[in-house]
């Protein structure tokens, strides 16, 4: 831009643009659990979940009775202001024992994202990335312990570890491994020929720090969905054996036991089934949502679409 001073000397000018402030795109995973909060779906799974998780960490500050403490001449007694829900054919509070059974059914399903969801993921990150041998063994391995229905494979292995809460958690870890390991092997065979696998190869990148480095950070989006969906499944597996005897062991509250307890009482004393039901079946519904709405966030046909 040319100015005349006022000595007549035209001084020129240059404009200089104004700098460029590039804004840094949030982490994927971070966007899309900010669009599953935002998700109502989400939101009602996401505050379940974490309701239950303070009741279960505060249970000895909130349960107004000790679990297991009977109380003599208060046996069936209905919903009232000593008991909020009323007790059981012992005398026991079972708003008490409600609040006290959200720990094994938590519990099992942490353990099992963590032991069968680590496992899974790494047999069949294994599989489809080595390919061979090693695929082959896994996959027919997987195919062996498909041949038996998840809860059937619990029984035998309850049947060999022994009963009680950790046990439990251990055998549907090991049912749920086929499953998630199909999963994973799926979701790497789409990976391992990317450019980037490549290039990680090319520089000289040995196989475990290609796996879990390049190919496991590009394929979790899936998998974080498939294990919201485990720990459902999880939570009812737990409560079903405990229902058959096979889980929690008394006098520790479970779910599913207070259900097995309440059979004979339904027609007179239903409150007795109807407290655990309830909140069991909210825990599924909020896990359900939960991935659901997980399912959503990492798809990338609704992210493009604006949803």
């Amino acid at each position: 831009m040319a100015v005349e001073s006022a000595s007549g000397v035209t001084v020129r000018r240059h404009a200089v643009a104004a700098p460029t402030t590039f804004r840094k795109s949030p982490h994927p995973l971070n966007a899309a659990f900010v669009r599953t909060w935002r998700n109502p779906l989400g939101f009602f799974g996401l505050a379940i979940l974490g309701l239950l998780v303070l009741i279960a960490l505060a249970a000895p500050l909130i349960a107004p009775y000790d679990p297991v403490v009977q109380h003599p001449g208060r046996e069936l007694l209905a919903p009232g202001p000593d008991f909020l829900l009323g007790t059981d054919e012992l005398g026991r509070d079972l708003l008490s024992r409600v609040i006290y059974g959200t720990r094994p059914s938590l519990v099992v399903a942490l353990m099992v994202v963590v032991l069968g969801g680590g496992l899974g993921i790494i047999t069949g990150l294994a599989a489809g990335y080595l390919g061979g041998w090693v695929n082959a063994l896994l996959m027919r391995f997987f195919d062996a312990m498909f041949a038996f229905p998840p809860i059937l494979l619990g029984f035998v292995i309850i049947a060999a570890l022994g009963q009680g809460t950790t046990q439990v958690a251990y055998a549907i870890a090991l049912a749920v491994v086929p499953t998630l390991g199909r999963v994973a092997r799926s979701l790497v065979l789409k990976e391992r020929n990317r450019d980037y696998v490549l290039a990680a190869r090319c520089t000289g990148a040995r196989n475990g720090r290609v796996m879990f480095l390049h190919v496991l950070p590009n394929a979790v989006s899936p998998m974080i969905v498939n294990l919201a969906l485990v720990m459902g499944f999880s939570v009812l597996a737990e409560a079903s054996l405990a229902f058959l005897g096979l889980g929690t062991q008394p006098p520790t509250p479970s779910w599913g036991a207070m259900l097995n307890e309440s059979r004979a009482y339904l027609r007179n004393d239903p409150w007795m089934a109807i407290c655990p039901g309830v909140v069991l079946a909210l825990l599924l519904l909020g896990l359900n949502y939960l991935a659901d709405a997980l399912r959503d966030a990492f798809d990338p046909r609704r992210v493009n679409a604006g949803f």
